[in-house]
């Protein structure tokens, strides 16, 4: 019996990352590691799917967007407006000691590894409640 079915939901991950290529493999880390995931190409496309949704528990956000928000913006909206989503931050072209983050929020350079990511999910995905599908 997974995770999933223990405590009756499902973690639902999504994913904001502006180049198609890099958001399709994180969707694909994701979907293998047994979550459920969504996806954005902007933070204000995010924002707009979190306004819409109250089953989200994880957001996995990249830095660098194009537009009006970036990554970290989105982060510290998401901490103001929807406090219980963990934050997973990333970026290829940012430090974490350059970054103020927000409370509870992990950040994971680029390249990542995608098991360390993984971990993470899965650690804040029980702190929520829920789990993946067959974990």
């Amino acid at each position: 019996m997974g995770l999933s079915q223990i405590s009756g939901v499902r973690t639902i991950v999504l994913v904001v990352e502006d180049e198609p290529l890099l958001r399709m493999a994180a969707v694909d880390m994701v979907e293998d590691a047994g979550f459920e995931a969504l996806e954005a190409c902007t933070a204000a496309e995010a924002v707009a799917i979190l306004e819409g949704r109250t089953d989200i528990h994880i957001v996995f956000t990249d830095i660098d967007m194009p537009g009006d928000m970036d990554g970290m913006r989105l982060a510290a909206i998401i901490r103001d407006r929807w406090p219980p989503i963990h934050l997973i931050v990333t970026s290829g072209h940012v430090a974490s000691r350059d970054l103020r983050l927000p409370p509870d929020a992990v950040f994971f350079g680029k390249p990542y590894d995608e098991r360390q990511v993984t971990q993470e999910m899965l650690k804040r995905s029980l702190n929520s409640g829920a789990g993946p599908t067959g974990a």
